[in-house]
């Protein structure tokens, strides 16, 4: 047994795990009946997510994104807050050829500031907060059409449809990663963040 464990010719090569020094510059809630957030001073996070917003619950319902479920099989919710980076959704907006997208348009809960390419971090990433919060980064969020229509209504883009079909495209691998509540408790604006990357690999 002991030659399954040797070294392998197409062994992965295996990157260290890491720290990185971030502040939360933006923190938001969607408390009516749809995703569009607005902006707080600080968020009240259970282990259901973010009290009161659109999204929050241990389980939620599943959509396009889960197509190995009937649409509607209830699931752990692991998309309890949306985060984004601004850079990111400048390079989004100028893609679309838009002045801006602002986090809320697209209901966003936190804006990270201090994280490169914030939509690529890993699946395990976690968040640990100043004041006593820990997120854990479940995925990539993927941007779709309804988020899309959004941005193009609050930019005033001249054909709304053709907007909402160009964010998924420009907003690939740029639309923020979704994470769960881990460590509940109060995030406040301006916060300072440890992000801890852990190990990653290629499984091939």
């Amino acid at each position: 047994m002991s030659d399954l464990f040797e070294q392998r010719h197409d062994e992965p090569e295996i990157l260290p795990a890491r720290k990185l020094l971030a502040h939360a510059t933006g923190v938001f809630v969607a408390s009516g009946r749809d995703f569009i957030t607005t902006a707080v001073d600080a968020l009240e996070l259970t282990f259901e997510g973010v009290a009161g917003d659109f999204h929050a619950g241990y389980t939620r319902h599943s959509g396009g994104r889960e197509p190995w479920y009937a649409r509607g099989t209830e699931m752990r919710n692991e998309r309890q807050l949306s985060i984004v980076a601004a850079d990111e959704l400048a390079v989004v907006a100028a893609r679309m050829g838009i002045k801006t997208i602002e986090p809320e348009w697209i209901g966003a809960n936190l804006v990270i500031q201090g994280v490169p390419r914030l939509s690529m971090l890993p699946a395990g990433t976690m968040m640990f907060f100043k004041g006593g919060v820990t997120l854990k980064v479940d995925a990539q969020n993927g941007p779709c059409r309804i988020a899309g229509r959004a941005v193009a209504e609050r930019a005033g883009m001249a054909d709304v449809e053709a907007g909402s079909l160009s964010f998924p495209k420009a907003a690939k691998r740029l639309r923020g990663v979704v994470a769960w509540v881990e460590k509940p408790g109060r995030v406040e604006t301006g916060e300072e963040v440890s992000v801890r990357i852990p190990e990653q690999w290629v499984y091939r």
